[in-house]
């Protein structure tokens, strides 16, 4: 990529601001675990909200979007449905409240809040620590490989060097350059560091966002996109088969991808996309940088709003860039794209258009951007696995009676490690791929079950918890292994069954334990569900506890919220391939549905 003078001086001036910013604030980590981690639960909603956002901007997750949106047209934006994209609604309608509701530090420590101390309890502590820290360390090594090509793409220098035999390709050395500046501010400042740079980031992502479709609005014609997308890209609705053909435009070979994805049955693929997101929306967060958040808020209200902002800011300007993105390319790379012959790496079709069709200083504020969306994140995750080895490790099992400067600088030296294994892991990626890939797909696979259990059924125990989290482990292992050839969606309700079988075994292996510690978890929660036993307990001690009766209200909301985000998703979407009738459509939605909200939602928040 050639970039001009100005574009430079843009990126430099952000990476010099970021640090600037991490460092100032770093003597408000060093006061404790809490400062470090949490920032004292002094940092206002709407800070937490948009950090968060950022957080969620990630660099590999938006070349995803560009190019499933480039594939599936107006399709695509059933596909984030996978993991599911709506979690979020979950979170703010009521689930941030009650993890809010445990003053907990970090995802581990609630486990304990939840299940008291026996041994099942314990067990169920420990596979989340190492649940949290495994999987933070598989992501550094993704971002890693990821930032490494995308630089390589984009920036002009070539870093590659011999060292000491070793030989530096220049993806590793933007790479590492990359997570050393990123490392540097977050392990000196904590969480008011990663706060601040990231509200900055957001503030970044958002101008150059909204400028990469006023280039795209501006260059590309409706005639123009019509005359090389297929019968069908701009239909949102489906059938039972996609019925997408790419024969007969520029570029059939984007048949081989359609084929190759396994998303041929649409209306299969969709009824189970909505079968897994209500399983692993109700499950809740994983202990990550998105929980951490919550637990850093002031108040459960605040941790609610937090989460809706991160929703209400985040998709609106994301999905105006990712839409410019994809007509540009359709537009222009027709040549590019041809030349790869059958293997279209879908991923490069961001930076390529970016390289070849951005203005100078958009190129610039864009590449800012994407350094920033990748540096929000990284920093995300370097921020939150030290809390579990700190707190949930050593001051826990080891040194419940250390100082609180003596735990801050162990927060460091454990950032630094995760960050120096997982740097390692990403030089070694191409061997330690499948090592990755199957502790990810077997850990998160197995979540599912035990973290919807423990929300909603007083039963349950940390045995179950355990077990449950092991079952399904061997059952994604086994999945992974032995049956590659399936789509992960396809085979979810096997997994899902057979981890629901070692919660069910694990629970009514032992009597039930902790009924003290469980009552006084549902005193506090008020979570509803099926926990009849232990709420006549509550209410007998305690005749003025009121019970948690709003879970048709909070179902309703659920609902109103998914249409909501959905919403944000197509008005830009809309507006570009110049749909204006159905734009206006979803625009009314899209407010109807913030007036529901407002109603029903946020003027019943309690803390």
């Amino acid at each position: 990529m050639s970039l001009s003078y100005i574009d430079i001086a843009i990126v430099f001036a952000y990476v010099v601001g970021v640090l600037i910013l991490g460092f100032y604030f770093s003597n408000k980590a060093s006061k404790n675990l809490s400062y470090y981690f949490l920032g004292g639960n002094k940092l206002p909603w709407y800070y937490l909200g948009l950090s968060n956002a950022s957080g969620m901007f990630d660099i590999s997750g938006t070349m995803w979007t560009v190019g499933i949106l480039f594939v599936y047209g107006l399709k695509s934006a059933w596909l984030p449905w996978l993991w599911p994209v709506w979690n979020q609604v979950f979170v703010f309608v009521y689930l941030a409240i009650w993890i809010r509701r445990s003053n907990v530090m970090t995802g581990a420590e609630w486990i304990t809040f939840r299940f008291g101390d026996g041994r099942g309890a314990k067990l169920s502590h420990i596979i989340i620590v190492i649940f949290a820290v495994i999987s933070v360390l598989g992501f550094i090594a993704y971002f890693f490989e990821g930032i490494g090509k995308y630089a390589t793409e984009i920036l002009p220098w070539d870093l590659g060097v011999s060292v000491l035999g070793y030989e530096l390709t220049s993806a590793r050395g933007y790479a590492l350059i990359i997570c050393i500046l990123t490392a540097l501010y977050t392990v000196k400042g904590g969480m008011h560091s990663v706060v601040a740079t990231e509200v900055m980031q957001f503030v970044i992502m958002t101008i150059g966002c909204i400028g990469v479709g006023i280039v795209a609005y501006q260059t590309v014609t409706i005639e123009q996109l019509n005359a090389v997308i297929p019968e069908g890209w701009k239909t949102l609705s489906f059938g039972w088969n996609l019925d997408l053909n790419w024969e007969g435009t520029p570029y059939p070979q984007v048949n081989q991808k359609l084929e190759s994805d396994g998303f041929t049955l649409f209306g299969g693929l969709f009824v189970l996309m909505v079968l897994k997101g209500i399983l692993a929306s109700t499950a809740g967060p994983v202990p990550s940088y998105d929980m951490q958040r919550i637990l850093a808020a002031k108040e459960p209200s605040e941790a609610a709003k937090m989460s809706f902002l991160t929703v209400a800011v985040l998709y609106i300007p994301r999905y105006f860039m990712v839409v410019g993105f994809a007509v540009l390319a359709l537009m222009y790379l027709g040549p590019e794209i041809s030349a790869m012959g059958p293997d279209i790496d879908f991923e490069k079709i961001l930076p390529m258009t970016m390289n070849a069709h951005l203005p100078v200083g958009l190129k610039g504020i864009m590449l800012a951007g994407f350094l920033a969306a990748f540096m929000g994140t990284f920093a995300a995750f370097i921020n939150a696995a030290p809390a579990y080895i700190v707190n949930d490790i050593y001051k826990k099992y080891i040194n419940p009676g250390a100082s609180d400067k003596k735990l801050v600088r162990l927060s460091i030296i454990s950032s630094l490690v995760l960050v120096c294994i997982g740097i390692i892991f990403g030089f070694n990626a191409g061997s330690l791929n499948s090592l990755i890939l199957w502790l990810s797909s077997a850990l998160y696979g197995g979540y599912v079950a035990a973290n919807v259990l423990k929300w909603v059924w007083w039963r349950f125990t940390g045995s179950g918890y355990f077990w449950g989290m092991l079952f399904g482990l061997i059952a994604s292992t086994i999945k992974l292994f032995f049956f590659p050839q399936y789509v992960d969606i396809f085979v979810f309700p096997l997994i899902f069954a057979f981890s629901l079988l070692g919660c069910i075994i694990g629970t009514y292996a032992t009597p039930f334990p902790n009924p003290e510690s469980v009552a006084a978890f549902y005193k506090q929660t008020r979570p509803w569900g099926f926990w009849k036993p232990v709420r006549e307990k509550v209410m007998a001690l305690d005749p003025t506890f009121i019970p948690n009766r709003h879970f048709k209200r909070d179902g309703f909301n659920v609902i109103v919220g998914v249409v909501w985000q959905m919403a944000q998703l197509l008005i830009p979407v809309y507006f570009m391939i110049r749909e204006n009738g159905l734009m206006v459509l979803w625009s009314g939605v899209f407010l109807l549905c913030s007036w529901l909200l407002k109603k029903y939602w946020w003027n019943t928040l309690e803390d």
